[in-house]
């Protein structure tokens, strides 16, 4: 690998942490950007499942504040989501790398149109509120769901971010910030033990990932300062547009 291409990885990494810190979208800037590096399929998905590692560091780092006291449901969402991660990450090893290659723009288009749909999501966990007692929202079957989205992490992972937030939100009550802080690592449980499986057992590139990885963290660290000050709405309509930019892209390719 090149220096050019690694510092496009590093440049992709960057926006992989922003995107992560405004939509939970991280792979959308990752994962192409390990393609245009000359990496087939399958080889890109396991590759940016061990640098976005990273992105859960980073994540971690700059959210202390939110994720004080939150130790004993962290632990508890962890064990679900890894649980599940390592179940999407042998489904992976298990699938003929055609099989990966036809529905990876179905996942990467319904990341973006995800994204797209986050407040009306967040609307009906408000709405769900209303019929709690107490400050929790109607019950949720919590430990499935999580499972779930911790299994799609394992595969691919692209708005696995979204989608635990949408299921966290509708289980409890509470600010935003700290929802976000524990959804970034329930996600991170899971894409850890995929991770994991992968090194062993996956052709992962390690160049890549590490200058993935160097971004990533960094992108990471400092999205939340970038979100504070940028307008969330249009940054989050290009990301979920330009998903689906890539998802037509990858039709068409295929095709």
């Amino acid at each position: 690998m090149g220096p050019d291409s690694a510092l496009l990885l590093a440049v992709a990494g960057v926006a992989s942490g922003l995107a992560g810190s405004i939509a939970g979208l991280a792979s959308l800037f990752s994962y192409p950007a390990l393609l245009a590096a000359g990496l087939p399929p399958v080889a890109a998905n396991v590759t940016n499942t061990v640098a976005l590692f990273a992105n859960t560091a980073g994540t971690a780092a700059g959210s202390r504040e939110e994720l004080r006291g939150q130790r004993s449901r962290l632990v508890r969402l962890a064990i679900l989501a890894a649980a599940g991660g390592s179940v999407g990450a042998a489904l992976l090893l298990e699938t003929p790398a055609s099989a990966f290659s036809r529905v990876v723009p179905w996942l990467i288009a319904l990341g973006s149109v995800l994204i797209l749909v986050r407040e009306p999501l967040r609307r009906l966990a408000e709405n769900h509120s209303q019929f709690a007692d107490g400050g929790t929202r109607t019950k949720i079957p919590l430990a499935g769901a999580v499972l779930l989205v911790g299994l799609y992490g394992g595969y691919f992972g692209a708005a696995a971010g979204v989608l635990m937030l949408a299921v966290l939100s509708l289980s409890v009550n509470e600010p935003l910030p700290v929802t976000n802080a524990v959804k970034n690592i329930a996600t991170g449980a899971a894409n850890v033990t995929a991770a994991v499986a992968y090194a062993f057992l996956a052709p992962v590139h390690w160049t890549a990932a590490a200058a993935l990885g160097l971004g990533c963290l960094l992108g990471s660290r400092i999205g939340p300062i970038v979100v504070r000050r940028l307008p969330e709405r249009p940054l989050r309509i290009a990301i979920a547009l330009a998903g689906l930019g890539l998802a037509v892209s990858l039709w068409q390719q295929g095709g």
